[in-house]
């Protein structure tokens, strides 16, 4: 058996144990993306289609999660809901991830660079992070694209600091030192030897940041600086029923439940990337 057979076997051993509320998790997750981008052949009604004889009605055998306030179907909106909101905390957890390792890796590789992009990053860390996030929206109108950024960028001073820390504590572990000794340099040492060995806690970082992202959609939805409404997402849907709440509250019960589920399984497959990633914490045999 070939090394890389039995590094194989080994994953398979450790996804066979893994505790069944991952498994859920994970199952439960990869429907949820393959329903919402499956959505124009699990449900052909337009999600923008109004029909206001059957405003706010409650579920029925016609409308499985009943309508909104303009006769809209609500199980066809949360359908396409989730593409916006899943897209949304992807590239919110990608964008946030990726500068925020790239500047963790430079501060922690020298002190001039360190003092310099830390300080701006404490700066940046003194504004709470939904009130950056709605200025930032407020600012550069509304949008996919904006919400994402407006989202990543108080994210990136939390990831730059993890991995600066990470960066100072395994430049100083012997097979760094042995890669010095031998020559290799500082892009070399930071990019081959430093950060594969982060991986592990910036991967449940960026689970993090993804479920977090698509509470934060939500908030903005409600302070109206969020998704446009021709652009049906969890947040906004819940941000526009909450008028209704009292007579028709399905408006928001739904949307919140998948919501609140969705977050929860990302953040249970976050701990469970930890488990598979991070030796320390590997399963026991």
């Amino acid at each position: 058996m070939t090394f890389s057979d039995m590094t194989g076997s080994l994953q398979l051993r450790q996804l066979s144990r893994l505790p069944v509320a991952l498994r859920i998790a994970v199952i439960f997750l990869m429907l949820v993306v393959l329903t919402t981008y499956l959505a124009p052949l699990i449900n052909s009604t337009d999600p923008l289609a109004m029909n206001p004889q059957f405003r706010l009605k409650p579920p029925s055998d016609d409308h499985m999660l009943g309508t909104d306030m303009f006769g809209r179907d609500i199980f066809t909106r949360v359908l396409y809901g989730g593409q916006v909101s899943l897209a949304i905390g992807v590239g919110t957890a990608a964008l946030a991830t990726t500068v925020g390792t790239i500047l963790g890796l430079i501060a922690g590789a020298g002190q001039a660079s360190e003092n310099i992009l830390m300080r701006i990053m404490d700066g940046m860390m003194a504004i709470p992070g939904i009130l950056l996030a709605i200025a930032l929206a407020t600012i550069f109108g509304s949008g996919i694209l904006t919400v994402i950024v407006a989202l990543a960028v108080p994210e990136v001073p939390v990831v730059a600091r993890l991995v600066r820390s990470l960066t100072l504590t395994l430049r100083e572990q012997p097979f760094v030192e042995a890669a010095q000794s031998y020559g290799a340099g500082p892009l070399r040492i930071l990019f081959k030897y430093i950060l594969p060995n982060a991986l592990a806690p910036i991967a449940v970082q960026a689970t993090y940041i993804g479920g977090l992202a698509i509470l934060f959609e939500a908030y903005l939805g409600f302070v109206g600086v969020g998704v446009p409404p021709e652009h049906p997402s969890w947040g906004n849907i819940v941000a526009e029923g909450r008028t209704f709440v009292l007579i028709a509250p399905h408006l928001i019960v739904y949307p919140s439940i998948v919501i609140a589920m969705v977050v929860l399984a990302i953040n249970l497959i976050g701990d469970g990337l930890r488990d598979m990633l991070d030796p320390r914490f590997a399963l026991p045999d």
